[in-house]
C-alpha cells in the first residue's frame, strides 16, 4: 500500500512566490557586484596612470666640474612596479672637460656630447625615444662659473638647450643644481641602491624595511664636496643645513651641507697658491708630488679660478710660468695640506666641522663615493678598513719615487698620479679633523663606486625626484623647510608627465 502526497493549492503558490523572490534578490546581488566592480575600475582610472606594458627609460647628463657623465636607466612601465626597480644599464663619459669649461667657447659643447649620444641612441629602442625624458643636471663647476660670469654660464646652458632639442629624445632642460641638492640626491641614491627605502615581502609587496638605518652620504667632486645623513630630532639649532625629507611615507631628518671650493681640483689649485706665499719666485718645491717630479703651469692654471682669486699675487699675469717640484715628503705634505681647513673657527665647538660650519655628530654607516672612492682605490682599498690601513696605505705610496708609480697604479695618468698623495692627506684632514670621524667610526665609512651595476652619484636621486618614480600614494621628497631652489624643481614636476 503506497500514499501519495500532493500539495496543496495554498503550497504550490507559495512556493512559485518564494522562487520568484530569490530569483530577484539573486539578480540584484548580481547587479550590485558588477557595479561595485565597475565603481572601481573607473575610479583606479582616475586615480592611476594607464601605463603600457614593457620598460621605460630616462636619461641623465651628471656636468660635473672636471667631466661629464651620462646614465641611462630603466624601469618597468606597470604603476605598482616602478618603485625600487629602476637600474642604470649605461654609463658613458663625456670626452674633455666639464661644461663650465667651456666659457669662451659655448658654441663647441655639443661637439663633445655627441659620440655618447650616439651610443646612447642604440642603447634605447628608437620607438621609445620619443617618450624617453633627458635631463642635464650641472653641478659645482657651473655654479662657481654663475658667479664669475653669469653671462657665459646662460651662454653654456642656451647652447646645450639649443643641441639637445634637436635630438629625439623629450629634453627636460639644463640646470644648475645647488650644493645642498646635489648632496640630498646623492644620500637618495645611496639608500635607494641599497635598499633602506623599501623591500619586497613574502607576498611581493612594498614594505619599510624593519629595524634599517640609513646611511650617509660622502661626496668628492672636483669644485665641491658634500655630506648628508641623518640627524638627530633634538638637533636643537635653527639651520638651513637642516632640513625634513619625506620618502615612501616616512620622514627623515636631514643634515646635509656643501662646501664651495673643496673638492680636490680647486682644493688643490689653493693648496699650490698658499705654497707660493705671495714669493716673486717661479719654481717652488711640493711636498705631495712625488720625488724627482717636475711640472709647469700658467699662474692662469692656478689663479684663475673663483676659489684663488683672493690667494693672488699683486704682480698676478696670468701667462706666467711656474714650475712645481716634488719632494714626498708626507710629513710635510700632511701638514701643509691642514692649512686649507680653518679648524680654529669652531671655537673647540663639538658640534661644528671646520671653517665655522655647524654640523651635528657624524652616526652610523656612511658611503663614500667619487673622488673618495678613486682615491682610496689608487692605494689598492675598498670598502670598509681602518683609518691606520688607510694612513699606512696613503704614507708607503707617498714616499715612492715618481719613476714607481707606474709599477703601484694598474692605470697611469699623469695628472691623477701626481696628486694621489695630496688627494689622500686632504681626504685624512676633511674626514677626521673636519667631520670628526675617528679610529672607532672611521670603519663604519664605506668607500664604494657602485652598489650592483648602478653608480653611486646623485644623478639616480635627481631623476628619482623629477619622474617621480614611486609608489603614487607616497611623495618622493618634501623639501625643505625654508624656500629654496627645491621648490623649482617641485613645481616643475607637474609639467613633467611623460616619466611619470
Amino acid at each position: 500500500m503506497f500514499t501519495v502526497l500532493t500539495r496543496q493549492p495554498c503550497e504550490q503558490a507559495g512556493f512559485k512566490a518564494l522562487s520568484r523572490t530569490s530569483a530577484i534578490i539573486a539578480l540584484v546581488v548580481l547587479l550590485l557586484s558588477i557595479a561595485v566592480l565597475v565603481a572601481i575600475t573607473l575610479i583606479q582610472i582616475h586615480q592611476r596612470e594607464v601605463l603600457l606594458p614593457g620598460l621605460k627609460y630616462g636619461i641623465v647628463l651628471d656636468a660635473g666640474s672636471s667631466r661629464t657623465t651620462v646614465y641611462v636607466y630603466q624601469w618597468p612601465a606597470e604603476k605598482e612596479n616602478n618603485t625600487g626597480v629602476v637600474s642604470q644599464t649605461f654609463k658613458c663619459s663625456v670626452k674633455g672637460s666639464g661644461i663650465s669649461s667651456y666659457a669662451e667657447n659655448p658654441q663647441d659643447v655639443p661637439k663633445a656630447f655627441e659620440d655618447c649620444m650616439q651610443k646612447v641612441k642604440g642603447q634605447i629602442p628608437a620607438h621609445l625615444h620619443g617618450s624617453t625624458c633627458i635631463y642635464l643636471g650641472a653641478t659645482a663647476g657651473m655654479r662657481l662659473l654663475r658667479l664669475q660670469n653669469e653671462t657665459a654660464a646662460n651662454e653654456v646652458l642656451a647652447s646645450i638647450q639649443n643641441y639637445f632639442e634637436s635630438q629625439p629624445f623629450d629634453f627636460r632642460g639644463a640646470q644648475i643644481i645647488s650644493g645642498q641638492e646635489e648632496g640630498i640626491y646623492g644620500w637618495i641614491t645611496a639608500n635607494y641602491l641599497m635598499g633602506n627605502f623599501l623591500e619586497k615581502s613574502l607576498w611581493h609587496m612594498w614594505v619599510h624595511p624593519n629595524g634599517v638605518e640609513t646611511t650617509g652620504a660622502l661626496d668628492l667632486g672636483g669644485a665641491s664636496t658634500q655630506i648628508s645623513f641623518a640627524a638627530e630630532e633634538k638637533v636643537g639649532l635653527n639651520t638651513s643645513d637642516i632640513m625634513k625629507v619625506s620618502l615612501y611615507g616616512y620622514e627623515y631628518t636631514l643634515y646635509t651641507h656643501s662646501f664651495q671650493c673643496y673638492g680636490r681640483n680647486e682644493a688643490e689649485k689653493r693648496f699650490l697658491a698658499l705654497l707660493q706665499e705671495s714669493s716673486t719666485e717661479t719654481t717652488f718645491t711640493n711636498p705631495c708630488y712625488p720625488r724627482n717630479y717636475n711640472t709647469t703651469f700658467t699662474s692662469a692654471h692656478v689663479f684663475g679660478s673663483l676659489c684663488t682669486v683672493d690667494l693672488r699675487p699683486e704682480t698676478y699675469d696670468p701667462d706666467n710660468i711656474i714650475t712645481f717640484e716634488g719632494t714626498g715628503d708626507p710629513s710635510l705634505c700632511r701638514e701643509k695640506v691642514a692649512s686649507l681647513f680653518n679648524f680654529k673657527a669652531c671655537h673647540d665647538q663639538e658640534a661644528c666641522s671646520f671653517n665655522g660650519v655647524y654640523q651635528p655628530k657624524v652616526k652610523g654607516s656612511f658611503v663614500a663615493f667619487a673622488g673618495f672612492y678613486y682615491t682610496a682605490s689608487a692605494f689598492n682599498l675598498s670598502g670598509s678598513f681602518s683609518l691606520h690601513t688607510f694612513n699606512s696605505s696613503m704614507w708607503n705610496f707617498c714616499s715612492q719615487n715618481w719613476s714607481q708609480l707606474p709599477l703601484l697604479l694598474p692605470r697611469f695618468d699623469e695628472e691623477y698620479a701626481r696628486s694621489y698623495c695630496f688627494s689622500a692627506h686632504y681626504i685624512y684632514h676633511l674626514l677626521v679633523n673636519g667631520y670628526k670621524f675617528t679610529e672607532d667610526t672611521w670603519p663604519q665609512i664605506h668607500f664604494k663606486k657602485e652598489v650592483g651595476n648602478s653608480s653611486i652619484a646623485w644623478s639616480l636621486g635627481y631623476m628619482l625626484s623629477l619622474t617621480n618614480q614611486i609608489p603614487a600614494e607616497s611623495p618622493l621628497i618634501r623639501l625643505p623647510i625654508k624656500p629654496s631652489a627645491f621648490m623649482g624643481i617641485l613645481a616643475s614636476l607637474q609639467q613633467w608627465p611623460c616619466c611619470v
